[in-house]
């Protein structure tokens, strides 16, 4: 190991596009966490092309993937959780080259889990949740319970991450065993959904009963980032406002379904702004109350 860790280093150390590298050894019990390779290389750059390119090789005797990722890139990745592998990476991958320390100064971020990204990662996660917990209703009340199981069971793993997120930890891609440690009594929803002998009806009405009161209530804190924007000024905010806002822009989140909840659990107001002298038209914009 100790070969092909100086054979990377050597080879990414004068490579001017190459901000950091790391190398990630497979877990022993099976390579889920590296796609089935025995490595990967994770390179990160500063350069805008290539955004996240990917190639597969073999170097006797291990099958590698070496991943290129831009640094806004990571970032997006932690934030809303389109890589769950990406913490894992970062804590456990071998540093290979650090030129500006970037590697380091993110884990220690990681590490402290710091307030600003904790609300982030909260807000996106219930953003998940909402989406997955309305269309299970939905279903359910067309009948289709097969379906609504099936978005209620994802709705209640975007809860798991909250609970876990909330209790200052990164969600892990095991998030099961890990939520059991932290909150029983989620992961007893998860065993009534998946295992009960009630009927499917009676499992996901359970669930969902169990999401409008135990979540829902948790909106106010889950989208803090999102109404601290909306005190920010006096004047009303449009959509497009908020999506383009420096804390918004890189979460990719449901805000017109946010929005409406809100303004339906009187969290926010929602103002009617003319948009032509006529006063025919109006656009809806958002403010605190």
């Amino acid at each position: 190991m100790r070969q092909i860790r100086d054979y990377f280093a050597a080879r990414f150390r004068d490579n001017e596009a190459v901000s950091c590298a790391a190398l990630v050894e497979a877990d022993r019990r099976g390579g889920q966490m590296t796609d089935a390779f025995d490595l990967l290389v994770l390179v990160i750059t500063e350069r805008k092309q290539p955004v996240n390119y990917i190639s597969h090789y073999i170097k006797e005797p291990y099958r590698i993937q070496e991943r290129w990722i831009h640094k806004r890139g990571i970032e997006t990745w932690i934030l809303n959780g389109e890589n769950r592998n990406i913490i894992q990476w970062l804590f456990r991958g071998d540093i290979l080259l650090d030129k500006d320390r970037y590697l380091e100064q993110l884990r220690q971020r990681l590490h402290e889990f710091p307030a600003e990204m904790r609300e982030k990662k909260l807000f996106m996660e219930f953003s998940y949740f909402l989406r997955r917990y309305i269309q299970s209703k939905e279903y359910s009340a067309n009948g289709h319970y097969l379906d609504a199981h099936s978005s209620i069971l994802e709705a209640l793993l975007h809860w798991a991450r909250i609970v876990i997120i909330e209790n200052g930890y990164h969600p892990e891609v095991t998030v099961w065993n890990q939520v059991r440690k932290i909150d029983p009594g989620v992961y007893k929803l998860y065993e009534e959904l998946t295992q009960s002998n009630e009927t499917l009806e009676q499992r996901v009405q359970l669930v969902q009963l169990a999401c409008e009161f135990s979540v829902m209530s948790r909106m106010e804190d889950c989208c803090r980032v999102l109404l601290r924007v909306l005190g920010s000024r006096e004047r009303p905010w449009s959509a497009s406002e908020l999506k383009e806002h420096p804390e918004l822009s890189e979460l990719h989140v449901e805000l017109a379904l946010i929005l409406k909840k809100l303004v339906g659990k009187s969290l926010i107001r929602e103002v009617a702004v003319p948009l032509d002298d006529s006063m025919s038209l109006y656009e809806m914009r958002y403010t605190t109350l």
